[in-house]
Formats: structure tokens, C-alpha cells, sequence
């Protein structure tokens, strides 16, 4: 995929401007093919063939070779667009804890400036997955004409209670982390960071998942610490890979703000307002986005199908349930 960035004022639905806002995307493909628009997970880039290899490239499920696959990098993240790594205009350092708050409307509102750039009238297929739901429902609900299908998978129309509570836990550490409010450089708050992560991958996995990967071998163990080793290593993991505490906050606070009925009438209201045909898909174990939630959302949308997906592995199944979602994207295409 080919890595693009442009430059853009973006006004903020809280309040402030950014200016001269990076906006960073990936496409690959065929122009002259259907649109495919990706929306990416909070941790993830904007290159969805790094994430999800089995899924998109030449001769895949979404072929890059026949199709013209987009992907925006929304605000805040450290993989390119304007985030609190960024460097603020007029003062040669990065902005850090005075990122201002963003909203999941404003990463909407970069991606609609991609779509004007690269001259994309209509987007054939719209597949939003985790968070990256909340962006493909923001924007199917704030310019349905723009979307021919949408496939919302493991998401949801409005944060709920829960993921709040868990967003705020993740804060949390990150702040109890002496190193994050000094805010020397970007390394600040990275001990938050790996417990910060560690606190979110919990309610990533079902305690079927965590049975099955991390249960310890020998019946003997005097104290269980496989789990406990797979935890370090993910907050590690993340640490290295490219994300900071700062990014990670700034990300965690704009989900805080996905509700696509504010200002609308309400969520039931707001999802009146798609007219795309649209496919619904939840994890049976998934702790962040169950079924039941997933059920009643759906049925508000006008033109919908509700999927299910069987998964030992909880939210972690959009990652580790590939046969299933190949048989459901490839009844969308």
C-alpha cells in the first residue's frame, strides 16, 4: 500500500483549532474499481495489510488488485496524523499534554477531507472495526448518501458505561505514573503505558481465551504466573511499537466522546439516517461489545443484517476469527 499524507485545518467540535493538522492514509489498488474505505482499531495504522494480511491485499478477500482500498489514520494516533507527537506549529516541540481534546467527529472530519482529495464521489463498502466502528457509524450517520454498504463489526453507536469505566482505569495508570505529568519527552509515562495496555487487553479476551492460551502446564505450579507473564509482555510489546503515553491518553479521551445522537435526536434517531445496506457483526463472548447490545442497535437501521460470530476469544475474535469474517465480508463484496 502507498502511505499519503496531506495538510489541513481541522476546527474542533470541543473547541480549538488544529492547524495545519497531518492527516496520514494508505491506498492501494485499482482506481477505476469499487471504493473499499477501512477504519481502523485504536492501536492499529492506517495499512490494513499489516493487520489484517489474510484479509486484504493482491488476490485476497479484498483484492487490492480489483478494488481502490482507503485507509485514514485518525487524529491522535502516533502513526502519522496530528497527535500529541506531533510537532505544535510555532513551538518546535511536540504537544504532548497540551494535545487539545478531539472527538471521534474530528478524525471524521480528516477523514472526509481525504476523501475530497482524492476525488471520491461515492464509497462502494465501508468496513469498521472496534473503534474503527464508531468512525464508520459517525460518518454513515453525518453523510449517508456518501455510502453505498457499510459492515460494522464489534462496535457500537455510543460508548457504553463499561468501556467508559475501563477507558478511565487505563487513564488512570497512565497518570500514576510520576514520569507522564513531568512530560520531558515522549518517554514520559511509559511504565503507565505497559500497565495502561495490560489493563485494556483484559477485557480484549473471554475467560474461555484466557483458560485455553494461558493456563499453566504443570498441575504443581506453586504460584500461576503464565497470565501474568503474557500481561507484562504486551504492555512491553506495546511500549516498543511505536505508541506513547501521550497518544494513548489522547486516544483514550476521544472515544470517551462517540455518542453519533448527540446533537440528533438521539442514537435511534441517528441511525434512522443511514441509507446504506448495512451488516451488523458481533463476538458471542465479546465482553466489550455483547450481542445483546449489538441486536438492538442493529434493528434501528433501516436496511440491515445481523451477524453473530462464535469465538472462545472474545473481542480479540475480529483478529482470530478470520474463516468467519472472509464467508461475511465476502457476502458484502
Amino acid at each position: 500500500m502507498i502511505r499519503e499524507e496531506i495538510i489541513r485545518t481541522i476546527l474542533l467540535e470541543a473547541g480549538g483549532v488544529l492547524e495545519q493538522a497531518h492527516i496520514v492514509f494508505h491506498t492501494s489498488g485499482n482506481r477505476t474499481g469499487k471504493v473499499v474505505w477501512i477504519f481502523h482499531a485504536m492501536t492499529a495504522t492506517s495499512n490494513p495489510e499489516d493487520w489484517w494480511p489474510e484479509i486484504i491485499g493482491p488476490g485476497k478477500t479484498i483484492d487490492t488488485d480489483a478494488c481502490f482500498v482507503v485507509c485514514v489514520n485518525m487524529l491522535g494516533s502516533p502513526f502519522g496524523s496530528e497527535s500529541p507527537r506531533s510537532v505544535r506549529p510555532g513551538t518546535g516541540r511536540p504537544w504532548m499534554l497540551d494535545y487539545p481534546r478531539i472527538t471521534v467527529r474530528d478524525s471524521v472530519k480528516a477523514m472526509s477531507e481525504v476523501r475530497k482529495y482524492l476525488g471520491i464521489k461515492k464509497i462502494d463498502i465501508a468496513i469498521g472495526v472496534s473503534n474503527g466502528g464508531y468512525h464508520a457509524l459517525e460518518w454513515s450517520v453525518s453523510e449517508p448518501e456518501l455510502f453505498g454498504k457499510v459492515l460494522f463489526i464489534a462496535t457500537a453507536p455510543r460508548i457504553s458505561p463499561f468501556i467508559g469505566a475501563s477507558l478511565e482505569a487505563q487513564r488512570m495508570a497512565l497518570e500514576a505514573d510520576p514520569t507522564f505529568r513531568q512530560a520531558a519527552d515522549l518517554d514520559g509515562g511509559r511504565e503507565g503505558l505497559k500497565c495502561a495496555r495490560a489493563q485494556g487487553l483484559i477485557t480484549y479476551r473471554s475467560f474461555k481465551g484466557f483458560a485455553l492460551k494461558l493456563s499453566e502446564e504443570d498441575d504443581d505450579t506453586l504460584f500461576a504466573e503464565k497470565a501474568a507473564s503474557y500481561e507484562r509482555y504486551q504492555g512491553e510489546k506495546m511500549a516498543r511499537g511505536g505508541f506513547d503515553a501521550y497518544c494513548y491518553y489522547a486516544q483514550c479521551c476521544a472515544l470517551d466522546s462517540h455518542n453519533v445522537g448527540r446533537g440528533r435526536g438521539g442514537v435511534k434517531e441517528a441511525l434512522r439516517r443511514i441509507l446504506a445496506d448495512s451488516v451488523v457483526v458481533n463476538i458471542d463472548t465479546d465482553l466489550l461489545f455483547p450481542p445483546e447490545e449489538g441486536k438492538e442497535w442493529a434493528s434501528y437501521i433501516p436496511r440491515v443484517q445481523y451477524v453473530e460470530i462464535k469465538s472462545d476469544f472474545g473481542h480479540d475474535g475480529i483478529l482470530l476469527e478470520t474463516e468467519q469474517l472472509i464467508e461475511i465480508i465476502r457476502s458484502v463484496l
